[in-house]
Parts: structure tokens; sequence; C-alpha cells
């Protein structure tokens, strides 16, 4: 490879850039996850068809993620192996994300299902297009194992923005006062004669679509304006004599996918990486099967059922969990893998949101909600380290496959699987959190819940990710790439491309 200058420190505005990035990555997805609610009241889909509605494309996503991660990395351009992608991924992923939800509850039900499915389908192309470079631009972006902390962390604490913003969606689609219906609107639905209680359904449900289709283009154009500012501004590495980059063609389709298929094996040949794959799994997935017990404990042991007591509780608690991650986790984790190591940083933090996971037992109190706050900041330690140390981990990964494999380097392959891995923790999140949901005894149609089943509800709760969260550090007990061999290997291959 030509000579090169290392890339040790990334400047403040590349950070800033690349955390723009991350934030259309955490809002896109955040919005889609509460968007896809209003499916069932705004749009009268039946609750079984809006769940095929959101496990296929995520299904599809999942396929289509290795597929993109092989061609940015092969990519050869004027302008770098990711940046292109992310430019054209981002406007295509804000104007599908717009047009997908354009829909009218007016349509048959039948025409709905197809339109979201195939607008579903064509916006996770558009999602991967932008999300799979973007994420392996950032483990090319610095070679020096503490600034690719810090760079992570940067960008997840940019990204976190998005969980602050996204909970308040639901008060602002259900809300008159930001979306109204128009006039002739009101006077349509009036004019039907129906009973009051009919009367007021609809004109909810009514608002409620209209306030989807006016915020989802709201979230298109931000998504836009702010993902294609990596692509702009962020450098990644000097690729211009990168060897052994594959042809990407019709022609060579066959062949291409047969390569693929041996550098993804080749991936999982790579022990770290494994190690970085199952802890991700596991504390991913312990926490998301659990994600909603927290909202159905609020509403149905705090407040017994009433969703006008509840108010905007849920909201708040997903928001302070946000602002704690983003301004409390996130620095310290930082500090601590900076100077312990980010194997050492990931077991700390990982039994420190087991502490918060505990003390949710006392968080659920309904004579004093503001004690919904006090896991927080132990809890926020899971996700919060998970990502800053991980991405961070999987760059020290990329030069290890680079000094076992040479070129190409294989960020966008490794991104790829490492948040296939996620995803699949997701898609089974959403099957088991339902199964565990009908163990305890919760039964959704009903409008207050047993003891019983609330108890174990707040048993599972608690359990379930401490439980994976402990297995997790066993998987990274053992982790071998530290610091010391991180830089010894950063030295073989300075030498080996003839960098200065």
């Amino acid at each position: 490879m030509s000579k090169a200058i290392q890339r040790n420190r990334v400047p403040f505005g590349q950070k800033m850039a690349f955390g723009s990035g991350h934030l259309v990555l955490n809002l896109l997805p955040g919005s889609l996850g509460i968007f896809m609610f209003f499916l069932l009241t705004a749009f009268g889909l039946d609750p079984l068809v809006a769940g095929l509605l959101g496990g296929l494309p995520r299904i599809f996503d999942a396929l289509t993620d290795p597929i993109m991660g092989y061609i940015t990395d092969n990519t050869k351009s004027r302008w770098g192996r990711r940046r292109p992608y992310i430019f054209a991924g981002a406007i295509l992923s804000g104007i599908l994300f717009a047009i997908l939800w354009q829909m009218d509850k007016e349509n048959t039900a039948n025409y709905n299902f197809w339109y979201f499915l195939i607008l579903s389908l064509v916006f996770m192309v558009g999602n991967t297009i932008y999300a799979t470079p973007l994420i392996g631009l950032g483990y090319e972006m610095s070679s020096d194992y503490k600034e690719r902390t810090r760079l992570m962390a940067f960008a997840n604490t940019v990204g976190q923005v998005a969980w602050m913003i996204v909970p308040w969606f639901w008060v602002i689609i259900a809300s008159p006062d930001i979306f109204p219906l128009t006039a002739e609107e009101l006077s349509q639905i009036n004019g039907l004669g129906l009973g009051e209680e009919a009367t007021s359904k609809l004109a909810r449900e009514a608002l409620q679509a209209n306030g989807v289709r006016k915020l989802s283009i709201v979230v298109g154009v931000i998504c836009i304006a702010l993902g294609v500012i990596p692509a702009i501004f962020c450098r990644g590495i000097d690729d211009s004599a990168m060897e052994n980059r594959k042809k990407i063609t019709f022609k060579t389709m066959f062949s291409n996918l047969t390569d693929l298929a041996k550098g993804v094996v080749e991936v999982f040949k790579n022990k770290p990486f494994t190690k970085l794959c199952g802890a991700t799994f596991l504390v991913f997935n312990g926490f998301q099967l659990v994600a909603s017990f927290s909202f159905f404990i609020i509403v149905f042991y705090m407040y017994n059922g009433s969703y006008e007591d509840t108010g905007n509780w849920p909201a708040w608690f997903s928001t302070v969990t946000a602002i704690m991650t983003a301004f409390l986790v996130i620095p310290i984790v930082t500090l601590i893998s900076n100077k312990y190591g980010k194997r050492n940083a990931f077991i700390i933090s990982t039994a420190i949101s087991m502490v918060g996971y505990i003390l949710k037992w006392w968080a659920f109190d309904p004579s004093n909600p503001y004690l919904l706050f006090m896991p927080i900041p132990f809890m926020a330690f899971g996700l919060g380290g998970l990502f800053t140390l991980m991405m961070s981990m999987t760059a020290d990964v990329c030069d290890l496959d680079e000094l076992r494999n040479g070129m190409p380097r294989r960020e966008g392959t490794f991104g790829a699987i490492y948040w296939w891995m996620v995803k699949l923790g997701q898609a089974i999140a959403l099957v088991l959190g339902g199964l565990v949901l009908k163990l305890v005894g919760f039964e959704s149609g009903a409008a207050t819940q047993t003891v019983e089943a609330m108890t174990n509800l707040r048993i599972a709760d608690i359990v379930i990710p401490s439980v994976t969260a402990a297995l997790a550090i066993l998987v990274m007990w053992n982790y071998s790439l530290n610091e010391d061999k991180a830089e010894e290997i950063k030295e073989k291959l300075v030498s080996r491309r003839g960098e200065l």
C-alpha cells in the first residue's frame, strides 16, 4: 500500500460529522418502533398482520447487511469505499421513510399491507446502503487503540440525542395542537352521524394517522440533512493502492457471492470477534427482551391500568435513561477503558448495570414515582458501555484480520455481521418477550392485571437481563486482544503497508 500518515487523532469536526451519522442510525429505528404502534391504532391493521410487517423486513434486512458490507469493502472510487454509499443511502433512507408512512385508513387492509411491506423492504435496502458503510468508515477513521474508543464514545453520545427525542413522538403524534386536523376533515367526521363515542374514536384515529404522516416527513428531512454530513467531512483509510479487491459487476455476481461466503467463514474463525458477538447478543438480547416490561409495570403495577394517571412517566423514564447514558455513562466508560483496557471496562460497566437491574425492585413505588429514576444511572452502563466498547474493539479486530488475511480490509463485512447479531438478538427478543408475558400470566386485553402476574413480571424484569449480563461477562473474561497486542499488530501493519 502507498505511504500514508498513520491515522491517530480524529479531528473534532470529523467526530461531529460521524456523530451526526450515528444520530441518524438511532433516529430511524427509534422512530420506526414508535410509528409501528400506530399501524394498529391509526390505520386499523390486525395485530398479527402488524407483527408480520414488523418481522419480515427485519429478516430481509439481516440478509442484505453482509452483502452490502462486501460491496463497500471492495468498491473503488475517487471518493473512497464508503462515502458515496453513505451520501446516497442518507437521501434514500430519508425519502423512503417519509413515503413509507403516507398511508390512509380509507384504503383496504390488503392494500395497506402490501404497500407497507413492499416499501418497508425498499426502505431497509436504502438504510443498509447508508448504515453498513458508515459503521465500516468509523472502524477505519483511526488506527489508535484509545482514540477508537474516544471516537465511538463521542458518536454514541450524539446518537443518544435520538433516544431523548423519540419517546416524545407518542405525545407529538396524538397532540391536536401540533399536527391538527383541518376544519374540513373534522366536518366530514362529524357529518357521518355516528354516536359521540364512535365519533370521538374516529377523530382520534384520524388525528394519529395525520400525525404519523406529517411527522414522518419531518424525520425524513432531518435524516437526509444529518445523514449526508459524514460523507462530506469524514475521512477513512487511504485505499488508493489497496490490493486484492474484487470486481463488483453483474458478470461477477456468482463469484462475488462465493467469495462473500468464504469471507463470512473467515470472520467467524476470528475468536476475539466471536466473543464480541456473543457478549453483544447476550447483553442486548437480555435488555431488549424486557424493554417493554417497564412500561407495563408502570401502567399496571403503579397505576392499576390507568393510562391517564400514568401520563408521561414512561416517556420521562426513556428520556432520562438516554440523558444519563450520553452525559454520565459514556464518559465514565471511556475513562475506565483508556486507563484499564477495553475488556476490563466492559466487565465493570456490565457488572454495574446488574446493580441497576436489581434496584428496579424498589424503583416502581406507587407512592413515589420519582424512584423510577433511581436505577437508571446504573442500568445505563449496560448498553452505554456495550456499544461504545464493542465498536472500538471491532476496529481492533479488523486490524487482526488484515494481519492474518491481508487486503482488502473488511470493516464493512465485520460491521455488517456484528450488527446482524444485534438484529438477530432483537428479533429473538421480540418473540421471547411475548412468551415471557404469557408465562407470567399477563393478560394483554385486560384492564387490570393480577398481583401474581405483576410480581412474576417484576421478577422477570430483573432476573433475565441480570443473567444474560453475567453470561456476557463470562464470555469476555478471557478476551485476549488487549492494548499491547493491538499496538503490536498495528506496528506490523504499518511496516507491511510502508506507512510513515
